[in-house]
This record gives structure tokens, sequence and C-alpha cells, in this order.
């Protein structure tokens, strides 16, 4: 069996969350009368401390409400240049809400509230306006960093202060929580808009929940209902979330556990090259670039090896989850261990590359069965 690390969107419902979807109490969404997503909705907003909540089906749709409800088309928004809303929700934004995306560069997702403050626009008719900055907490492809709550708070009081809103895309927020000890309520206080995701490391099927003031939720709900996402009888899928608010949350530190447990396996392998906080949460992420191999190609043979990390770039993703045990890990760190291994003596006996035409890869990047394919043997 795979040992999937690819994302912690693999997940899969739990016996007893499936139980508890079956026997989930329902009524009609859209009228306000479905009692176990109205309870989900309460029980969140409540952990972030704020007035009201609506259940979304993703994460995606969350971000794109809160854009949506806090600016008006030409405005401008502030991101990390390796943030979701930058690298694949910006489309949304564009053509739904005419406003633009502007990536500020980070080194692992982290920016600072001195560049937050650079980055907001002087009012000019020429220019778009600053409307929004949003934090991602913990972040995503930038490998799992986890924001710091005095920077998240400057970064606030600077929006405040300037006239825009502040939101936190919150997928991993409560990962956050889990390693820091730090309440979710703590992290979103002040911030016009925040959110979950129920589908990641809390292992549910679908859906996140969105919260912000009564005000803002009347407005995210107008477009939740306009992009296609009001439902029925949701709460069969809001019941997974308030199971997994019960029974899964200490999960979340075990996950974070598990992502230290792989790097200190994975310390020391050949060609191998970890920032120097990568592992703060579930993501783990590090270069291939000493072994002189893609990172697609490299994952590509754990693959075959049984087990599945990500490339994103020129970097490998690690992530952990309810689903991947202790065990599961151990087994992670000897294939990877393993393929480092090999790839570092292809290099060595090589002395180049074998990506500079010495393999036979064929056009499409994979091995064409050479003595260089670590798979071998």
């Amino acid at each position: 069996m795979t040992v999937d690390l690819f994302s912690d969107t693999q997940t899969r419902p739990t016996p007893g969350m499936r139980e508890a979807m079956a026997r989930a109490e329902v009524g009609d969404e859209q009228s306000g009368s479905d009692p176990t997503t109205n309870a989900l909705c309460a029980r969140v907003a409540d952990l972030l401390g704020m007035e009201d909540a609506v259940f979304m089906p993703s994460g995606t749709m969350c971000n794109l409400a809160a854009i949506l409800v806090q600016t008006r088309a030409g405005d401008e928004i502030i991101v990390d240049d390796q943030s979701h809303i930058y690298n694949t929700e910006a489309a949304g934004a564009a053509a739904i809400g005419g406003v633009s995306v502007r990536p500020l560069p980070t080194r692992n997702g982290l920016y600072t509230p001195e560049q937050a403050e650079a980055a907001i626009r002087t009012p000019q008719r020429t220019a778009p306006r600053s409307a929004l900055i949003s934090i991602e907490q913990t972040t995503s492809f930038s490998g799992g960093s986890i924001w710091d709550l005095g920077t998240m708070r400057a970064i606030r009081d600077i929006a405040r202060d300037r006239g825009l809103k502040a939101h936190i895309d919150g997928a991993r927020l409560l990962n956050a929580v889990a390693a820091t000890g730090i309440p979710a309520r703590a992290y979103a206080e002040g911030f016009d808009s925040a959110w979950i995701d129920l589908s990641k490391g809390l292992g549910c099927p679908v859906g996140a929940v969105l919260c912000g003031t009564k005000a803002f939720v009347t407005e995210a709900w107008r477009w939740k209902y306009r992009l296609g996402g009001a439902m029925r009888q949701s709460g069969v899928l809001a019941a997974a979330g308030l199971y997994a608010l019960d029974h899964h949350l200490d999960q979340l530190a075990e996950d974070n556990a598990n992502a230290r447990r792989l790097r200190e396996g994975l310390e020391g392998a050949p060609g191998l090259a970890f920032e120097p906080e990568a592992g703060q949460s579930n993501i783990l992420s590090f270069s291939v670039a000493g072994l002189d191999v893609p990172a697609a190609v490299f994952a590509e043979a754990c693959l075959a090896h049984g087990v599945r990390i990500r490339a994103i770039g020129e970097q490998i993703r690690a992530t952990t989850h309810l689903d991947v045990d202790c065990a599961g890990i151990a087994r992670a760190v000897a294939v990877i261990r393993a393929q480092a291994d090999a790839f570092a003596r292809t290099r060595d006996s090589e002395g180049t590359s074998p990506f500079g035409g010495v393999s036979g890869r064929s056009p499409d990047g994979h091995f064409q069965g050479s003595a260089l394919d670590p798979r071998k043997g």
C-alpha cells in the first residue's frame, strides 16, 4: 500500500465520521433550517472568535467570497508570492471580481510588515486601489511555515490604519494552533475575515467554514449563492466537520510530530537540503538540487517504491495527515533515503548530471530503463 504524502487532502473519512454523517439531522441550508450546518457554523465562529460563519464547499470559495465581499472591480489585493490565492486562485479573483493580485517576494511564504506597508499604493487615479491583504497560516506551497502572532498583528494593524481589509487564509490554521498552543481566536483577532478547511488535516470529505461579522457573512452568502455553492441538506457534510472538531484536533499535533520525524529521518541523506525552519507544521519541503535531478523525477522514483510525495517547482513537499502513521513515516524515510543514495551514486559515478544527455531520458522526462534509473535494483 502506498504511503501517500502528496497532500493532506488525500485523507479519507474515518468510520466514526461516516457514521456521524449517516446520522446527521438535516434541513434546508438555503432557508437556514439545517440544524447541523447551523451548529457547525456557530462552532467555528466561536473557535475563531468571530460573530458569524458560513459553510462553503471549498477553501477556494472561501477565499474568493472574502475577496468579492471586501473589494470592488479594479482593486488590488496583497499576498505572498507562494500563496494559494496567487498561484492557483488568482484567475477567479480576476475573472469574477476584476481584482488583481500583487505578490510579495518571500523565501518561505512569510513577508514582513515593512514589505506589507511598502506594497500599499498611494491613492491615485492611474493605479489600482490597494483593498485587502492576506496572510496564509500556515503556508502551503512554501513548506508549512508558521506566522509569528506579533507579525500577523502588525500587518493587520497596518492594513487597518491604511484603510485595507485583512484576511486569513486559514486552510491549515489549526495545524499552527497545534504547533504553538496559541488559540485560533488569538490568531484571528481583529481580522476582517478568516476561515478553516475541513478537508485537509481534519479529514472531512469536503468543506470549509468562512467567518467574519454578521454583515460580512450576509454578503458572503450572496456570493456563495451566485457562485453555485448553496446547498440543501448540507448537514450530512457539516456533521463530518463537527465530528472532526470533536475527535481529530489532537491528531493535528501527531501530524506535526510526524513531519518532524520525517525530517529527522532524512537529515544527512545525500543531496537533500532543508531550510532551517522546515517541518514546523505538517508540511516538510526540501530540495533535491544537490542530486542533480529534477524534483519531478525524484518524486516519480519514490512513487515507484510506494511513497507518494509532491514536486512543486524544484522542491519536494511531503504532507503528513491522519491516514499516515509512524510506520508509514518510517517507510517513507527508508524509501526517500534509498532514492537519494541511488541518485547520488549515479551523480558521483558519472561526474555530471544524468540529465545532461547521459541517461537516455525520453522527451517527456521519464526514464527509458537505463542503468541510471534508481528504481532498478
